[in-house]
């Protein structure tokens, strides 16, 4: 056996006894890439190697974004602007049926596209409709299901930190990585209302939603004015070109502090502990950013992109044939791996494949930050599900009962926005972004 075969055989071993273990996903991707280095380049050359890939990996100035969305995240969370976004969602779903639920899902879509953050949305947004359905008859764990299914719709709609690190990776436009997720993430909520219209009566709650008056409803809409304006400057500013995406990034922190302070629920006392919990949540981050930078220069060394690609071409020459294993192996991995790691192991694998069969790769973006979305509300490791059900004070195993209908339909979705590539392309193509 030659060295290069033996590394790769370390490699991957020591991912999979890693999460066998129960090691942070992390911690194993850096293990099982130290591992196979020193096969081939001793113990004290493979130290420096990986030290070195790491830090590449995270020396990236689109990087800067991701820590600067992470803290305006929290900075929504805990400044008022959360409550205001679910406000404007109560006035745009109050005359459908359950429209408490439908309320959580329009929620998450509003706050994910403000924040970019699955976990957060969760959180945020159902600490205050949780309570809520429990008092109007829900059922809890189905309730808990409606805002665990539509949180991640937030890692699609713009801006998405998940589609920074596939930018960085492909070497693709942000700003069509951003466009190209509108489509799909509306397909992610539309599913999400479809079970919910379809779930109303078998789960007996009765359209028990207010319905304000236009004076009222056009009242809570003029105090979400701001919240949702900065969406409009995120975005509009990246597509408009006055700034990148790093220094959008930049200016909606400062943004949603001014309206935090405006609103008068940040002060200068809560302001330490906002800072720490983005710290925490960028360093994760930013570990598994360097740790997979190091596991894809290891996999480019021991040819397993060109090893996956012929086994695959091997298989078949159909591209839906080719893109439909592609999804079952995502589906699988999502289940047991965070997006950012996986989206850097598995696009340097895939995206030479489907460029050969001439997609194009911001629709594959689509694809695959959809398709490992998934993984997110999944057991044994999907941390919006964790979230979800601990917000609503449940364990999980009543809460994935509910889920397998959501789950249901958005793999549906899952397939819509793979074989009909004009929902992730027509915006960025419109706007001339490709």
């Amino acid at each position: 056996m030659d060295l290069v075969t033996l590394a790769a055989l370390v490699l991957f071993a020591g991912i999979v006894v890693s999460i066998i273990l129960g090691f942070p996903i992390a911690v194993g991707i850096g293990l099982s890439s130290l591992a196979a280095a020193a096969v081939f380049l001793g113990p004290e050359r493979a130290v420096f190697l990986t030290a070195q890939r790491m830090f590449t990996g995270t020396n990236s100035f689109p990087l800067l974004a991701i820590p600067l969305f992470v803290l305006a995240g929290a900075l929504m969370n805990t400044g008022g602007i959360a409550a205001r976004l679910i406000d404007a969602a109560k006035v745009l779903t109050g005359r459908l049926p359950s429209s408490l639920a439908a309320t959580n899902v329009v929620a998450n879509g509003l706050f994910g596209s403000v924040s970019g953050a699955a976990v957060a949305a969760a959180a945020a947004v159902g600490t205050v409709t949780q309570p809520r359905m429990r008092e109007e008859g829900y059922n809890r764990a189905y309730a808990a299901a409606v805002n665990v299914a539509s949180a991640p719709a937030g890692m699609l709609l713009p801006p998405s930190n998940t589609f920074i690190v596939y930018s960085l990776v492909s070497s693709t436009s942000i700003a069509a990585l951003f466009m190209a997720g509108v489509g799909p993430g509306l397909v992610w909520l539309i599913a999400c209302l479809g079970v919910v219209m379809f779930m109303h009566k078998r789960w007996g709650v009765a359209d028990q939603g207010e319905r304000p008056t236009l004076g009222q409803a056009l009242l809570v809409l003029w105090r979400a004015v701001p919240s949702l304006l900065m969406i409009f400057i995120v975005v509009g500013g990246i597509l408009a070109g006055w700034f990148t995406p790093t220094e959008s990034a930049a200016i909606a922190v400062v943004y949603c502090l001014v309206l935090g302070f405006a609103y008068r629920q940040l002060t200068a006392a809560k302001l330490p502990g906002v800072l720490a919990e983005s710290a925490r949540t960028t360093a994760i981050v930013m570990l598994l950013v360097g740790v997979s930078s190091a596991l894809s220069f290891m996999m480019a060394f021991a040819r397993i992109p060109e090893f996956v690609s012929d086994l695959l071409l091997g298989l078949t020459t159909n591209p839906q044939a080719i893109l439909i294993i592609m999804m079952i192996i995502l589906l699988a991995v999502g289940t047991f791996m965070d997006p950012t790691p996986a989206i850097l192991i598995f696009t340097p694998i895939f995206l030479p494949i489907v460029i050969t069969m001439g997609i194009d790769p911001i629709h594959f973006g689509a694809i695959i930050v959809y398709n490992l979305s998934v993984g997110v509300i999944t057991p044994p490791v999907g941390n919006v599900l964790f979230i979800g059900a601990r917000v609503a004070g449940l364990r999980i195993e009543p809460v994935t009962g509910k889920l397998l209908w959501f789950l249901a339909a958005i793999i549906v979705g899952l397939f819509v926005v793979v074989f009909v590539p004009q929902l992730s392309m027509w915006l960025p193509t419109v706007l001339g972004l490709v």
